[in-house]
């Protein structure tokens, strides 16, 4: 159990919280600094859930790692998944968690906020995901990837593809149509162009924007995009909103009536464009190889589908609860390879866990990844099995062992909507083909900071 210690929140400067924790504050706490420099980066970056395993069976719980400039504490268990992301007391700061990372491309997006200001606009977005705007979204999805799906079964039926790059630009396509109203073409180009750009960029090892360097072609797509956004924002506000995402963000309103400032809606459009593309593109791609790799959870799920869409075709709004086994399908796939594999934050106070007081200051974490294959809580954890998620199943276990959306307060604000695009997915595509990939096959998968398969996932799309 936790217990914060009695001691008054410390305020970080922007300067202050960037610098590592100074030596002897953690002494106590067990851990490894590695080599001199560099501590364990490139043991970390290598294969950083083989390297948090090793830690935590040969530290318990709570360990240290020196690593990315600075030590930092894991916190390892449901427990701590509990401490950390439902904060009752007011702990941990996401903002100073993300912000080394984020903070030049993103900066005040959802998840860089904190507490009342945090509160504040995740209340203000919600309008963004009321069933109004959540059916447009709906049937923006189906058009899009209905679409898309024949123009796959066209180019490749029976042949080999890359499925990952190929739902990458789906996705991009698809939140420029749902999130910003734009139909697919040039412009909308440009601006997933921008989008790639600030991502790669966010995690690039140059952090400066030199000439030529991928942090260079991100601040220039940032740019970009505050400017388009600015314009946008002003115009829709003057001319009144539609049902896309971006509309109901340029007109949201707080509670006292008040708009958004112009700025807080661009920097909230750019965080979320970036946030549920490559979330939904990650676990897009995870499903579809689980499915592949299990054709007989595949078949039953294209029964279900077929059952709720009349044997193919839209699944229409008022039926997104339908698929029960679809959602149980998606959330094991979510377990098994999380989208966000581990989470940061910075301790603003003193606090103790597991038997160790952790100071204010310190840089801690969890890791969604090791928790969710841990055979404390899922039995048997590389097998892929749905019925983990039955509702009977669901009750009897930690809530806080399964967390691919966060939790708290931060609790994934488009959670609804990823729902709703892969189940809308799946009925398009498991209704009109067969996944299959090559005997043995097993892509090797790039873990952090988002995973995606190396080799763009190799599948076969053969028609029913």
């Amino acid at each position: 159990m936790a217990s914060l210690a009695p001691h008054e929140p410390v305020n970080f400067t922007p300067q202050s919280w960037r610098d590592p924790t100074p030596d002897g504050a953690l002494d106590h706490i067990p851990g490894e600094k590695g080599w001199p420099l560099v501590g364990h980066t490139f043991n970390q970056l290598a294969d950083p859930h083989a390297f948090a395993r090793r830690m935590y069976e040969t530290y318990g719980p709570v360990y240290k790692v020196h690593t990315m400039g600075g030590w930092h504490v894991a916190l390892i268990g449901a427990e701590a998944n509990e401490l950390m992301l439902f904060d009752r007391a007011k702990i941990f700061s996401s903002d100073q968690g993300w912000s080394p990372v984020l903070h030049r491309l993103f900066p005040g997006g959802l998840m860089l906020l904190d507490f009342d200001h945090h509160r504040a606009d995740r209340r203000a977005l919600s309008i963004a995901f009321k069933p109004g705007p959540m059916r447009h979204y709906a049937d923006s999805l189906n058009r899009g990837i209905s679409a898309r799906m024949e123009e796959w079964g066209a180019s490749s039926s029976g042949r080999e593809m890359r499925f990952y790059p190929a739902i990458k630009q789906l996705t991009l396509d698809l939140a420029a149509d749902s999130f910003i109203g734009l139909p697919f073409g040039p412009e909308a180009d440009r601006i997933n162009q921008a989008f790639v750009d600030m991502v790669q960029a966010s995690i690039a090892p140059v952090r400066r924007p030199l000439p030529f360097t991928k942090m260079k072609k991100g601040v220039d797509g940032r740019a970009f995009l505050v400017d388009y956004f600015t314009r946008e924002t002003k115009r829709r506000r003057a001319e009144g909103g539609g049902q896309d995402m971006f509309s109901q963000f340029a007109t949201a309103e707080f509670e006292d009536g008040s708009l958004m400032s112009v700025e807080a809606v661009v920097d909230h459009m750019n965080f979320l464009m970036m946030a549920a593309h490559d979330t939904i593109t990650s676990s897009a791609t995870s499903l579809v190889h689980l499915l592949a790799k299990n054709p007989d959870w595949q078949e039953r799920l294209r029964e279900e589908l077929r059952a709720i869409t009349n044997d193919g075709g839209d699944l229409a709004y008022e039926n997104l609860a339908k698929p029960e086994l679809t959602e149980m399908a998606f959330k094991e796939a979510l377990r098994m390879i999380p989208p966000v594999p581990s989470i940061p934050r910075r301790a603003l106070r003193r606090f103790d866990y597991g038997g160790y007081t952790i100071p204010a200051g310190a840089r801690v974490g969890i890791n969604p990844h090791l928790v969710h294959h841990m055979e404390d809580h899922w039995p048997e954890p590389d097998r892929f099995d749905p019925m983990r998620f039955t509702p009977e199943a669901a009750k009897a276990r930690h809530k806080y062992a399964w967390v691919p959306f966060g939790g708290g307060a931060h609790m994934c604000l488009g959670l609804h909507f990823a729902y709703m695009q892969i189940k809308i997915l799946m009925a398009q595509m498991l209704t009109r083909y067969r996944i299959e990939v090559a005997s043995g096959y097993e892509p090797e998968w790039q873990a952090w900071p988002i995973p995606q398969p190396k080799d763009g996932l190799k599948i076969t799309l053969r028609p029913l």
